[in-house]
């Protein structure tokens, strides 16, 4: 597959591909590789704490592992576990599962052996690579399974099964010709909203999410990106590493964040950007040291997704130098939308327009039903769900057909979001269709009132959650985290909200928390503030 080398003068070529229902290796992600050893073989692809390889050695490295599956019988289809901490054998398993046809699940190191037991059978994986320091949790997720992978390897540790077996094996050869549609990845849902539902990722999604990224960030074959988000989320494996890998550039993976960790790296190794949710980014510029601004001359930008950023703490990287990227999207669509810091600071609470390959419409939450026809659009300034059809989208929940009929309809995915449009194509959240409250017959969308107080001095971070109420039915409850020292004057802050939205949107409740709850991907836990006294 000849991949272009993306340049900001030609964004988007792309070689001729065969129809999308068309098998065909030039569909298949797991040539990305091979093109770029190819064009650049000794130039560096991944590096981590442990290991270096250059494209060249990248690429017979995940074919390899293409080959060590298919020895062991595993046919195009048939899915791959992956339980391991980021690493470069992560890509490697990705990548080459992906090449000999099969499908990659990545596994939440966090979760409990009972979780992983969920997820193991509910997706029937024929293989599993795990950690070694995990072994006995992946030994107690295993008894508790009724399916049992026949191939598990051991990554790491002293003796190193996996390296054993990818030194033993004989690259594949070729590459497995499959459909754009066909599934790359089995990633399941954090279960925010119930039980985690396995979404199927096709490979046509990665390839377009990647020329999104080079259209919406500008990424380049010369980038040296830093990943330290998860790969096992969308963040770290779709939204991060994926494009940069589809367009040539040089990864490097850290398998924790430490703030330290991430600008030694920006500063010893040129990195050009680095992604994370909120959280993250708070930490990273609280450990900003004064005067580095000379350590930062190749850092283009850095990204913020999972959750809504501070516009004080953009405000603060853009005093510094730094530019900030937001993007909005879920596992089941990447990047639906991204905007800049400074559309950011004109635009409070925004999350951006969409990307070039995403068609989004806003439609009215009464009228969505069974088929789009029936479908109207909210216009601007009113409230509705968005929906996105386009080639990024999943193409499915695994063995959940009815799931999949509710969120897929025409084609036309429902994110289960609310938001408006503004005249100039801005979208801003207002909440989750399930989130909304009816207070006093009138609706309340939290995530429209948090994006108002988090503007408010001394805020670093609020999450409002709807709590019974004997006249109104419901009203808001604000948890609250402040900023290091600060004091918060509860009635000083319900005047300054009073100036900016209606009263039967201010929450009645204010509590303030050291910590929010949070999910594995930083999303904030608003099901257990709820249940709060």
């Amino acid at each position: 597959m000849d991949l272009p080398i993306p340049t900001p003068m030609d964004p988007v070529t792309s070689p001729p591909l065969p129809p999308e229902n068309q098998a065909s290796s030039l569909h298949n992600i797991g040539d990305w590789p091979n093109h770029w050893a190819r064009i650049k073989p000794g130039q560096l692809a991944i590096q981590d704490d442990d290991s270096r390889l250059d494209w060249s050695t990248f690429a017979n490295r995940v074919g390899r592992l293409a080959g060590w599956l298919t020895a062991r019988g595993l046919v195009a289809g048939d899915r791959v576990a992956i339980l391991l901490r980021n690493r470069t054998g992560y890509l490697e398993i990705v990548f080459g599962t992906a090449q000999m046809g099969g499908i990659s699940i990545p596994i939440n190191l966090r979760l409990t052996p009972r979780e992983i037991a969920f997820q193991i059978d509910d997706g029937r994986p024929s293989a599993l690579f795990f950690e070694s320091g995990l072994s006995a949790t992946v030994e107690e997720a295993l008894a508790l399974c009724h399916h049992s992978p026949e191939v598990q390897v051991s990554v790491g540790g002293a003796s190193d099964p996996y390296e054993v077996g990818l030194g033993q094996a004989t690259p594949l050869g070729r590459v497995s010709p499959v459909s754009a549609q066909d599934p790359a990845i089995l990633m399941y849902t954090s279960g925010t909203t119930g039980t985690p539902k396995g979404a199927l990722l096709p490979h046509r999604k990665a390839l377009y999410n990647s020329l999104n990224a080079v259209i919406s960030f500008g990424i380049q074959h010369d980038d040296r990106v830093l990943v330290v988000a998860p790969l096992f989320h969308s963040l770290g494996l779709q939204i991060l590493a994926m494009p940069l890998l589809y367009s040539g550039g040089s990864l490097f993976l850290q398998d924790h964040f430490d703030p330290t960790n991430v600008w030694r790296a920006v500063r010893n190794e040129g990195i050009t950007y680095f992604g994370g949710v909120p959280a993250m980014h708070q930490r990273l510029y609280d450990a900003l040291s004064p005067g580095s601004d000379r350590h930062l001359s190749r850092l283009r930008f850095v990204f913020s997704a999972g959750s809504a950023i501070s516009i004080e703490l953009i405000r603060k990287f853009s005093e510094s130098g730094i530019v900030v990227l937001q993007g909005y999207g879920q596992t089941e669509t990447s990047t639906l939308c991204c905007m800049r810091a400074e559309e950011a600071l004109q635009k409070a609470g925004s999350v951006g327009r969409p990307v070039h390959h995403a068609k989004i419409r806003i439609i009215l939450p009464e009228t969505v039903g069974r088929r789009s026809a029936e479908w109207r659009d909210s216009g601007v300034g009113v409230t509705g769900e968005i929906v996105v059809r386009g080639p990024i989208t999943m193409v499915g929940y695994w063995e959940r057909p009815e799931a999949t009929s509710e969120i897929l309809i025409d084609d036309w995915l429902r994110t289960g979001d609310l938001a408006q449009r503004d005249r100039e194509g801005f979208l801003t959240l207002v909440g989750r269709a399930r989130e909304m409250l009816i207070s006093g017959g009138e609706n309340v969308y939290p995530a429209e009132v948090e994006a108002v107080y988090r503007e408010y001095p001394g805020i670093r971070e609020v999450a409002i959650v709807g709590i019974p109420h004997p006249t109104w039915g419901e009203v808001g409850r604000a948890h609250i985290q402040l900023e290091p020292g600060f004091v918060l004057d509860r009635k000083i802050l319900e005047e300054w909200a009073r100036e900016r939205i209606a009263p039967f949107k201010l929450p009645r409740e204010v509590v303030v928390e050291k910590d929010l709850p949070r999910t594995a991907s930083g999303k904030i836990r608003k099901h257990l503030l709820a249940k709060r006294s």
